[in-house]
């Protein structure tokens, strides 16, 4: 099968800007082999912080997205629409015109953000309300709403920053395999790739971010499904938590390439 054409309108190709572009749904789940899915979970440094700027809002016809009423739309950071207030730019857009580097022609990419700033991994396995989003019950959405247009392939993980203290470093392994679990239940995958993220290397508490990465390094040596990408080298936007955009950017590349170096069929 051909490339699934997406019709854009002419004043979206004209002007560049943040209007949303629909796409047809019907013809997405004609062939939803030809969907890979992608859900974005976490804290703030996967809802996205950086500032937009133009090359965020540049969409592909084949990396898409979902807007606040569930609608497919052409992938245009910000993904996130939770957090009005809040919205910056994150790592998926990044992620899937990466991957389009490397999967067959006629794939298109639907990424599904439920990523909500400040949460902690426990809020995560409580299904707790946060920022008036319940958090695993929203995941669980999100999981449904990909699985009707196509295939997920995996989930990309940045959280830990709220938990970036004595009592969430101990309990990281075990939250992490709590969590992935049930991650994995929902979709019905046991062998489903996570990738994470590092904290950054800027904190001001370096110490505890040092100790929570490598507690989540550790982990991941014990699930053959999971690996950990670095982000040491990745400058904050002058607040010491929030990658800036550059920061998000490469981080969408490098969860791109990794999933393709370690779990894409040869």
């Amino acid at each position: 099968m051909r490339n699934i054409v997406l019709i854009i309108s002419l004043f979206s190709i004209i002007t560049g800007g943040f209007s949303q572009s629909k796409v047809s749904e019907n013809k997405l789940m004609k062939h939803p082999e030809k969907v890979w899915v992608f859900i974005l979970a976490g804290q703030s440094n996967m809802a996205g912080r950086g500032k937009v700027e133009a090359q965020d809002t540049v969409a592909s016809p084949r990396v898409l997205s979902i807007n606040a009423k569930g609608e497919i739309v052409l992938a245009r950071e910000p993904l996130n629409f939770y957090e009005t207030k809040m919205q910056g730019t994150g790592c998926g857009l990044a992620f899937g015109k990466e991957l389009l580097n490397n999967i067959p022609k006629d794939i298109s990419v639907l990424i599904l953000q439920t990523a909500v700033g400040g949460s902690s991994i426990n809020q995560w396995i409580k299904n707790s309300i946060h920022r008036e989003v319940q958090l695993l019950s929203n995941f669980k959405e999100k999981v449904e709403l990909g699985k009707r247009y196509g295939t997920i392939k995996a989930i990309l993980w940045h959280q830990g920053e709220t938990d970036a203290k004595p009592d969430g470093i101990q309990q990281r392994q075990e939250n992490l395999k709590t969590l992935f679990g049930m991650f994995r239940n929902a979709v019905g995958n046991d062998s489903l790739p996570i990738l994470i993220g590092e904290l950054g290397s800027y904190s001001k508490t370096p110490e505890l971010f040092a100790r929570m990465n490598e507690q989540t390094r550790l982990y991941s040596v014990s699930d053959c499904f999971t690996s950990v990408i670095a982000t040491a080298d990745f400058q904050h936007r002058g607040d010491f938590l929030h990658f800036n955009s550059a920061g998000q950017r490469e981080m969408g590349k490098r969860f791109a390439r990794e999933y393709v170096r370690k779990f894409m069929t040869k």
